[in-house]
């Protein structure tokens, strides 16, 4: 499975911003997704998760309310719908395949993973 983030780009803060994950190879329909995201000298930390249905989804407390996780089974795509922007939130994101149906916050459950995508959010 190849994973291509795309999405990303500078914005305001209070600005809002939606990221794509697209999948090729294979289907991702019964896999769960989740998004990570890495500051510069930082660890890459759970943002969302979502599961195979897009029935169950979690979030990171530092994004609860202002980030949405949502999946297109037909597209083979998982979106990041990223609002109330804050210049904490500058990192580079990646989205990820879970090894099995449900999405976790775990990035050892993750087995496949995009190249990242910037966010920068200016102040």
């Amino acid at each position: 499975v190849q994973l291509q983030a795309s999405g990303g780009g500078l914005v305001q803060a209070g600005g809002s911003l939606k990221l794509s994950c697209a999948a090729s190879g294979r289907t991702i329909s019964n896999n769960g997704m989740g998004w990570f995201r890495q500051a510069p000298g930082k660890e890459r930390d759970f943002v969302a998760a979502i599961s195979w249905n897009g029935g169950s989804t979690g979030y990171a407390d530092s994004v609860k309310g202002r980030f949405t996780i949502s999946r297109d089974r037909a597209k083979n795509t998982v979106y990041l719908q990223m609002t109330s922007l804050n210049p904490e939130d500058t990192a580079v994101y990646y989205c990820a395949a879970a090894g099995g149906s449900y999405g976790s916050n775990r990035k050892s459950d993750y087995r496949y993973w995009g190249q990242g995508t910037q966010v920068t959010v200016s102040s």
